[in-house]
């Protein structure tokens, strides 16, 4: 008699790949002010150069990379359940993983080039399109399934 491979319950995957599309999307936030790529400077009124082509592109970076994280995060946790993924690409995600989150972490660790309000306005859209966008690619990955 065959075992049925075991799976995640859908509320626990949509629950697992929203956070960490969400975790994913603020640490690439805090990455790309760096570059000065900025979600607040829709906010700033200062500044004439090509603010609102700058913020369009951190718009669609973050919900590029929080799609993408929640697409991912949704099949690998059906792939990880039931034993359908090797251990070393399990290490290498973490890896990956864990190298991300500390780089966000040095970035956010310097002075902020952004006044108070805007980074925070900014830092809650993101939180916001980070949270939508992997909730809409961990839907996409398990219709798919």
């Amino acid at each position: 008699m065959a075992t049925k491979p075991a799976y995640f319950s859908r509320h626990i995957v949509l629950a697992g790949s929203v956070l960490f599309g969400v975790l994913l999307a603020l640490g690439i936030h805090i990455i790309i002010q760096r570059f000065n790529l900025n979600l607040g400077d829709l906010w700033r009124s200062n500044v004439p150069e090509l603010i609102p082509a700058r913020a369009a592109l951190a718009w669609w970076l973050i919900g590029t990379v929080a799609f993408l994280a929640g697409f991912i995060s949704a099949s690998l946790m059906n792939s990880a359940v039931s034993g359908r993924i090797s251990l070393r690409l399990r290490q290498f995600l973490i890896a990956v993983g864990v190298i991300m989150l500390a780089a966000a972490g040095q970035a956010a660790a310097a002075p902020s080039p952004i006044p108070s309000l805007s980074g925070a306005l900014a830092g809650l859209a993101a939180l916001g399109l980070g949270a939508v966008m992997s909730l809409c690619g961990a839907q996409f990955a398990l219709r798919r399934n």
